[in-house]
């Protein structure tokens, strides 16, 4: 396990009122959520995690890096995946995920200390999650994640095939994106991409990516 996770500016301002804020706003049940990709996207989430996990057993053990209140926790739970885990930095959103979420084993903390030993889980992931962490600390949650990871890293996060800064909220420094699957696979060599769908918004010119990356040693 890796030491103390350092307190930075974007911990302190989401472990704050404006996490809370960004939690009442991004609380959904599976149905929710499905409905809100399928507006954004044109598909179901249901449908994406299909796609990406089919293959994957149905007890193989997740790990979600900010699960927030579990909406996808919950999802993965409704189709079937019975061994699930999730840790959430926001103790608001915490608190609140321990209510929606049975059988499921949560813990607050930070993705740049993660308290589980290496290669803890089968799959490790993020949503929404990489975007929101500065880009000096960026290699170090990438680290971690990896680290807990014993075959497969998955995420979906905002696309950019370069870094970019976007306000968020008429704040800054909260919210970036960038092409996060070759960053992973520029810092780890043994990562080898097994699917990757790009996903463009049906209202906007912006993009999302969705990644499924496994070790090959």
């Amino acid at each position: 396990m890796s030491s103390a996770s350092p307190e930075t500016a974007q911990s302190a301002t989401w472990k704050g009122q404006f996490g809370r804020d960004y939690t009442d706003r991004n609380t959904w049940d599976p149905v929710e959520l499905d409905a809100l990709y399928l507006k954004n996207y044109g598909i179901s989430r249901r449908a994406l995690n299909h796609d990406f996990l089919h293959d994957i057993p149905k007890d193989t053990s997740f790990l979600e890096v900010g699960c927030n209140t579990g909406n996808q926790l919950l999802l993965l739970q409704a189709m079937g995946f019975s061994n699930l885990s999730g840790i959430e930095l926001q103790p608001y959103a915490f608190a609140l995920a321990q209510k929606r979420l049975a059988r499921v084993s949560l813990a607050l903390g930070s993705v740049l200390s993660l308290p589980y030993e290496d290669a803890s889980f089968n799959v490790v992931f993020t949503s929404g999650v990489l975007i929101h962490i500065s880009p000096d600390d960026l290699p170090r949650a990438l680290d971690e994640i990896y680290r807990c990871s014993s075959c497969y890293i998955w995420g979906l996060e905002y696309f950019s095939s370069t870094e970019v800064e976007i306000p968020y909220r008429n704040h800054s420094h909260l919210l970036w994106k960038m092409d996060y699957a070759r960053r992973y696979l520029e810092r780890f060599k043994d990562l080898e991409l097994v699917r990757e769908q790009r996903l463009p918004y049906l209202q906007s010119d912006n993009q999302d990516t969705v990644f499924l990356l496994k070790k090959t040693l």
